[in-house]
């Protein structure tokens, strides 16, 4: 694949992912219960969790969490990615890796669902894509 391609596929999983994490989190923070995305019965599950009776009676800190983790990182990717910068691919590829973690946490806590799996693959096509653009950019370079 083209490195132009790669790159238009990166940009992308970084753009997607980050809209994605930032949207949630931003509707956490408006309605932290979780009534309104209808999360409040997810509650219960965080329990397996340390100090989970402190950090997470409601949505706040899973909101926080999810705002800089997987939000503003694949924001960084993307601003990265689209200024051409050198550390653009691994920065991609970092946020895929991240998004696994964060998809096997979720694994551990909730019951296996859709969501949580479908967004392990966009985790794993975010590394791919980041693995290949990095060999490509490298093997250009030379």
């Amino acid at each position: 694949m083209k490195e132009k391609t790669l790159r238009g596929w990166l940009i992308f999983w970084t753009l997607f992912i980050s809209v994605g994490a930032l949207g949630g989190a931003f509707m956490m923070f408006y309605d932290t219960s979780g009534e309104a995305l209808g999360m409040a019965p997810m509650l219960p599950y965080f329990q397996v969790l340390p100090f989970a009776d402190v950090l997470f009676r409601n949505f706040l800190i899973p909101g926080i969490a999810l705002f800089f983790v997987n939000g503003v990182t694949n924001l960084i990717a993307f601003y990265l990615l689209m200024k051409k910068n050198k550390y653009g691919s691994i920065a991609g590829m970092c946020c895929g890796i991240i998004l696994m973690l964060w998809i096997c946490i979720q694994f551990y806590i909730f019951p296996l669902n859709f969501i949580s799996t479908i967004y392990f693959l966009f985790g794993i096509l975010e590394v791919l894509t980041g693995f290949l653009l990095y060999n490509r950019e490298k093997s250009s370079s030379h």
